[in-house]
């Protein structure tokens, strides 16, 4: 074999796993919203506790908690499908209005089935940020699920005119248009 072979045989194979290791970030929607401090292992803490990346290890829930905290920590239970957990937590943050919060609020909804609900959180968080580009996907996700092909079009067009065509948003919004499976 020569270099030049063993050289490129190296690179695919580089390539390779380095694809089998996106894929599952892809699909769990990690550092979907560019937000790359939250993360942590939400399945590893018992109840009452959340995982603390600073620390690498599960702590017990405080009301010493900011707002970005608790939105970290809902976010993580949610994609971990620990719901009840997520909305719980998202009750505590004292913006209402902080549109990650609202998101997630949607987020949550529409995966416990309550679609509807959610629809209206995304909705209020697009209202307040127009550019949420997260918040657009899972609304389109949520017309998806509710049927509404044209309104999920709509907002992948929105996602795409405001930037966001090579983000994980306007990815899975696309992949659910195509397949009619959500995120």
């Amino acid at each position: 074999m020569t270099t030049l072979t063993m050289k490129n045989t190296l690179l695919a194979l580089a390539a390779t796993a380095s694809l089998a290791f996106a894929a599952p970030v892809f699909a769990a929607g990690g550092g979907s919203d560019g937000d790359s401090s939250g993360g942590g292992d939400a399945n590893k803490c018992p109840a009452g506790q959340v995982y603390d990346n600073a620390a690498k290890k599960c702590v017990k829930k405080s009301s010493q908690l900011n707002d970005n905290q608790i939105y970290l920590f809902a976010r993580q239970y949610a994609y971990a499908g620990k719901y009840d957990e997520a909305l719980d937590m998202l009750k505590r943050a004292k913006n209402q209005n902080d549109p990650r919060i609202l998101n997630y609020y949607g987020y949550t909804n529409r995966k416990l089935g309550n679609v509807d609900v959610a629809m209206t959180y995304y909705k209020k968080a697009i209202a307040l940020d127009g550019n949420y580009l997260l918040a657009r996907s899972y609304m389109g996700q949520g017309l998806v699920l509710q049927g509404d092909i044209e309104g999920a079009r709509v907002q992948l067009v929105e996602i795409r005119d405001r930037g966001g065509k090579d983000t994980y948003a306007y990815k899975a919004l696309y992949e659910a248009l195509k397949t009619g499976s959500t995120y």
